[in-house]
């Protein structure tokens, strides 16, 4: 079979899934109505990608996008002249129109991949058509001027500060302190968001897991000043906060087996100590918080986006990292590698077991030594993270993160015993 009719049968394949879809949607939302874009429309829209994509490859340039046109031009002009309420194709289905021929002009060009995930998009965004409605009915005014204030500082602002070290001992960089300001901010944001689609349990735990991902401190910071501004989702917040602080650590183990093997197999049995009390923490708070019955319309939550909070905190951390900086800078670390990782955990755990893992402080030593170094980064850097909820948080959410978090760093310190080597 030759590669034309592979991608000709393909293309229809992917445009009739795109129409199965659409359809589904249309004959939910006006089931009184045949007139809309199926199965059948869609299909004949990837096969004409193709052969539009086949017709100006073999012959004339222009066709591709001639045929774009037309299929544009007909969904405009039957959109202009059909009466309101007959389940008339809007610009979703333009644009769906136009990015299914697009997958099938792919498929020929043996972008596949690139196509499949097209189609993908394109279909889910199709058939959540109702949830996606729902969930922006939730929102108010102010979320949508916090969502422009955020994108502003993100999009806008960070790009344009300098990524450089200045002042004593090359401590202070602009760049990664306003990106800590975005990260708390943004996790802030997106801790409310998921609380404001889902119930509040669910949003603090989906926050905690992503945040984990991205940057555990920057989550405990966002949730210490939730409980300030929040105090009755204290306990929500300490589950998100040990929930991020667990992620951290099968990151970590990630992070350096993707550097070095045999020190990651090193760090299994202490990580995953640490990891236990921190998960049935999360766990028992999860039981505890069911009870709560109050959703986030009930409890006033209130969007978290301000700035100034966040750089207070960001200048916190700044301030962390200087005397880290001053300590190396004056000497203080001679005395052995344990110090230098308990010291450069509390500002950045990835940093130093990167450090450790790739050689920059002897990847060829003992490998029980460097796992030491890197488990204690990884307790230095919890305990950091106690702290910071411990002075900022208010009401329950203290002793709760302590509660998670105390254990956790505990399970670390004894576990370096496992590896006295």
């Amino acid at each position: 079979m030759s590669p034309f009719i592979l991608a000709f049968i393909a293309s229809a394949a992917l445009g009739a899934v795109i129409g199965l879809v659409r359809q589904r949607s249309e004959q939910e939302e006006h089931p009184k109505h045949a007139e809309y874009s199926g199965v059948r429309t869609f299909t004949l829209w990837g096969v004409l990608g193709c052969v539009g994509a086949f017709l100006s490859d073999e012959f004339a340039p222009a066709l591709l996008p001639v045929a774009l046109a037309a299929v544009a031009l007909h969904q405009i002009g039957a959109a202009a002249i059909r009466p309101a309420g007959t389940g008339v194709a809007g610009a979703t289905t333009l644009a769906a129109s136009l990015l299914t021929m697009c997958a099938g002009a792919l498929i020929f060009c043996r972008y596949r991949q690139e196509a499949v995930l097209l189609g993908a998009l394109t279909a889910v965004l199709l058939g959540l058509k109702r949830p996606i409605h729902a969930w922006t009915r939730r929102f108010t005014d102010a979320d949508v001027g916090a969502t422009l204030k955020f994108v502003a500082i993100t999009g806008i602002i960070l790009p344009l500060v300098p990524n450089q070290e200045f002042g004593p001992f090359d401590a202070f960089n602009p760049f990664k302190t306003w990106r800590m300001v975005v990260l708390i901010s943004g996790l802030g944001f997106l801790g409310y968001v998921l609380m404001r689609l889902f119930d509040t349990r669910a949003g603090v735990l989906l926050t905690g897991l992503l945040g984990g991902i991205a940057s555990s401190t920057a989550t405990t910071l966002a949730f210490s000043r939730r409980s300030r501004a929040q105090p009755a989702l204290g306990g929500a917040c300490a589950m998100g906060v040990a929930l991020a602080c667990a992620v951290m650590l099968p990151r970590l183990a990630l992070i350096v087996g993707l550097v070095n093997a045999p020190l990651a197999r090193q760090l299994l049995v202490p990580l995953g100590l640490m990891l236990a009390p921190a998960l049935a923490f999360v766990a028992w708070s999860w039981l505890r918080e069911r009870k709560s019955k109050a959703d986030a319309a009930e409890l006033g939550l209130r969007n978290p986006l301000d700035l100034w909070p966040a750089v207070k905190f960001a200048l916190i951390y700044a301030a962390i990292t200087f005397a880290v900086k001053a300590a190396e800078a004056h000497g203080h670390l001679e005395r052995g590698l344990l110090p230098l990782a308990f010291l450069s955990g509390l500002t950045d755990v990835d940093a130093i077991a990167l450090s450790l893992a790739g050689g920059e402080e002897g990847a060829e030593g003992d490998l029980a030594l460097l796992a030491r170094g890197i488990v204690l980064a990884a307790v230095s850097n919890t305990l950091l993270k106690a702290g910071l909820a411990a002075v900022i948080g208010r009401g329950s959410f203290r002793w709760q993160v302590l509660l998670g978090l105390l254990p956790t760093a505990a399970a670390g310190l004894a576990s370096l015993w496992l590896l006295r080597g």
